[in-house]
């Protein structure tokens, strides 16, 4: 469980679960690999590899890796409509 303030100021935080800041996110390989069988247990589904938050406000997307405090990469909308 973490917190950080997004850039627009906004605080995140995944204490709480279910939450909207934290997202699943599989390649679709990654995908077709974990449902390449007739059924799976939820319990085997691996963890992603890479931890994604995204600000509720200004839809900011940080992406972190194992291990690393600071996100790895930062993505932001060019536009909003």
């Amino acid at each position: 469980m973490a917190r950080m303030t997004c850039s627009c100021g906004k605080q995140l935080s995944n204490h709480e679960a279910p939450n909207d800041i934290e997202l699943w996110v599989y390649t679709d390989k990654e995908w077709d690999e974990m449902f390449d069988c007739e059924s799976i247990e939820p319990w085997k589904i691996p963890m992603p590899k890479y931890e994604v938050w995204r600000c509720p406000d200004c839809k900011r997307i940080y992406v972190f890796e194992d291990g690393n405090a600071a996100p790895v990469m930062v993505y932001r909308l060019e536009k909003q409509d």
